[in-house]
């Protein structure tokens, strides 16, 4: 039964994403607006505030992607309370990823 809810569940709109050290805040096309911990997207945390910032509102509106960081962040997760679900094999694997690519060009 729970799954038929969250199928048939209407998910606004996002309007606006803005980003600080410590949360992710989106604005909604119903009002509402909806802020979580930063430190639920490992990614986003590690970035730097010009990384952050680079982001795009994907599909019809319904998720948000970060380029610089390969990070993809649905407003259904935000709005259910889901974080990250990338596991710290794979969060490992792209820090150690990132820190050959910043000492490249350097």
């Amino acid at each position: 039964m729970t799954s038929l809810i969250l199928e048939t569940l209407d998910i606004p709109e996002a309007q606006q994403v803005t980003i600080t050290d410590d949360s992710l805040t989106v604005d909604l096309a119903d009002g509402r607006t909806i802020s979580v911990p930063l430190a639920w997207y490992p990614r986003l945390l590690k970035g730097s505030s010009d990384e952050r910032n680079n982001w795009r509102l994907t599909g019809s509106r319904e998720g948000i992607h970060w380029p610089d960081l390969d990070e993809d962040v649905s407003v259904k997760n935000i709005l259910l309370g889901q974080p990250s679900g990338e596991s710290q094999k794979s969060l490992q694997r792209w820090l150690e990823s990132r820190k050959r690519r910043i000492s490249q060009n350097h």
